[in-house]
């Protein structure tokens, strides 16, 4: 069995390759100062979510990173291709959402691909006060309710709605419904 990677230097290597600060990685990455220089120095070993967050902010392939290929400066357009695209799924296999928004504007404004089966129903909480939520439908049969009020989409369409009470968004056609869902937090 191969030895694991060494992380660390690699993400070193490609933070200065780039000529970045702790400082300015943790802010493009949305991972701490501190956590950065334990992770450099081999002292802490990142979970996925924070390898997510520093392949995405040095612009570097996941897998690159971990055969230590990586060495390509930040290309001018970022691609983040389908096998790297994360998604949440339903438990069900109700709905699934394709995080298409960068780690570093999570919270801010969040994008994703709506996709939901016949019948199935994507229901969320109340997001923080003030957060909004812009709905494309890209097929007829979404119908998105709130505690305000209700409606039913048609191909093109946006619905824009509070998201800061109880919603859900239902397909109430025969095939599955699919949209562009904009998160924007006040």
């Amino acid at each position: 069995m191969a030895d694991a990677p060494e992380i660390g230097p690699l993400i070193q290597r490609e933070r200065k390759a780039r000529h970045l600060t702790l400082e300015r990685l943790a802010a493009l990455s949305g991972v701490s100062r501190s956590m950065l220089s334990q992770i450099e120095r081999g002292e802490s070993n990142p979970t996925f979510a924070v390898l997510w967050g520093l392949t995405q902010a040095l612009k570097i392939d996941l897998g690159e990173l971990i055969a230590g290929e990586a060495t390509q400066p930040a290309s001018p357009i970022d691609v983040v291709s389908v096998a790297l695209t994360p998604e949440i799924k339903s438990p069900e296999g109700h709905w699934r959402l394709r995080i298409l928004s960068p780690p570093a504007m999570a919270g801010r404004v969040e994008w994703y691909d709506v996709e939901i089966a016949p019948g199935g129903r994507l229901s969320s909480a109340p997001h923080s006060p003030g957060t909004h939520e812009h709905l494309t439908a890209q097929t007829s049969g979404l119908h998105v309710r709130t505690k305000l009020g209700e409606q039913t989409l048609k191909a093109g369409e946006t619905a824009r709605y509070r998201a800061d009470v109880e919603h859900e968004i239902a397909n109430e056609g025969r095939t599955p419904a699919r949209a562009l869902m904009v998160v924007v937090y006040d």
